[in-house]
């Protein structure tokens, strides 16, 4: 048996190795041939005729500047987003620093969430937590020992944020009766192990908060907001 038929390769297969082996080694090779340049004939990817080299090189080229082109608008597209976020954010904590009291940062949390986020359908839901005279269709005061927090206690036990899809009852108790248009939800836990409680963000739609997305965004805010709410006022 000759060596070539015990590599399996067939007399073509391996005239092709020793002559793609030969180009590699000789880059030049086209330079000094250049009839045979021209007479070359490859098909095209999309229509089915035949062109030539340097054309089919041309065409490579165009595909691949115009990948670039599009990653590039995706980088432009993320940074833009990166600081159109970074400015809502920086709106938010400045909110929070103006608070003189308790009231006001709770206050100034469900405006900011509303004003700056465009969050309409926003709960804070705070555990053992003494009265407010905050709207109480953004702020629920729930007891530590309630048995409808143990729904939450994977959530509080993970310390992250959670987006997706809630249970029925869950969503009744932070949505009361707008529960129903509720299509998605991202529950934020707050403080350590969700010592203080929870932020719930809904929306109407129900890819709009979805198990994939990023959460280190509502993980900062999380943490801006359970700062505010655990310093105390002047």
């Amino acid at each position: 048996m000759s060596t070539r038929e015990a590599r399996g390769l067939s007399a073509a297969e391996t005239d092709e190795e020793i002559v793609a082996r030969y180009l590699q080694h000789n880059p030049d090779f086209f330079e000094r041939h250049q009839p045979l340049l021209t007479r070359l004939r490859l098909p095209h990817v999309r229509s089915g005729s035949t062109i030539s080299l340097v054309e089919r090189q041309v065409e490579v080229l165009r595909d691949k500047h115009a990948a670039l082109e599009e990653k590039l608008a995706e980088f432009v597209r993320v940074a833009r987003s990166n600081d159109a976020i970074a400015e809502r954010m920086h709106r938010f904590t400045r909110r929070l620093l103006r608070a003189g009291s308790r009231d006001m940062v709770l206050q100034n949390i469900e405006a900011g969430l509303r004003q700056d986020f465009d969050s309409f359908n926003s709960v804070l839901l705070l555990v053992g937590a003494e009265q407010t005279h905050v709207d109480e269709r953004f702020l629920r005061m729930i007891a530590a020992d309630d048995a409808r927090l143990k729904s939450f206690e994977t959530l509080f036990a993970s310390g992250k944020p959670r987006c997706g899809q809630v249970r029925d009852s869950q969503r009744e108790l932070l949505f009361g009766t707008e529960a129903n248009d509720i299509g998605s939800v991202a529950l934020v836990p707050l403080g350590e192990k969700g010592s203080l409680g929870l932020l719930a963000l809904g929306s109407n739609d129900r890819d709009r908060f979805h198990p994939g997305m990023s959460t280190e965004f509502l993980a900062r805010l999380a943490q801006l907001i359970s700062d505010a709410l655990t310093t105390p006022a002047e």
